[in-house]
């Protein structure tokens, strides 16, 4: 079973945010594609394909953490 539940886009992104994730400067959501960085570089970049209001599953919650460190415990 898994340990993640669901959550909104935007939640997800001021979470990778608040864990050290940033968007490159001059670039906002309005894409829907975004490329995130770490502040320390301790993980390759990470491409998103971001939509604000959509609900975000465990799996694809799963996958992210997977290449971004993020925990169930940071949303």
């Amino acid at each position: 079973m898994s340990t993640w539940g669901s959550s909104k886009a935007r939640h997800v992104l001021k979470a990778l945010m608040k864990i050290g994730w940033t968007l490159p400067a001059g670039k906002g959501s309005a894409s829907s594609h975004i490329k995130l960085t770490h502040k320390d570089n301790q993980y390759p970049p990470f491409v998103w394909a971001f939509h604000d209001g959509e609900e975000l599953g465990p799996k694809m919650l799963a996958r992210i953490a997977k290449h971004t460190g993020l925990t169930p415990e940071d949303l």
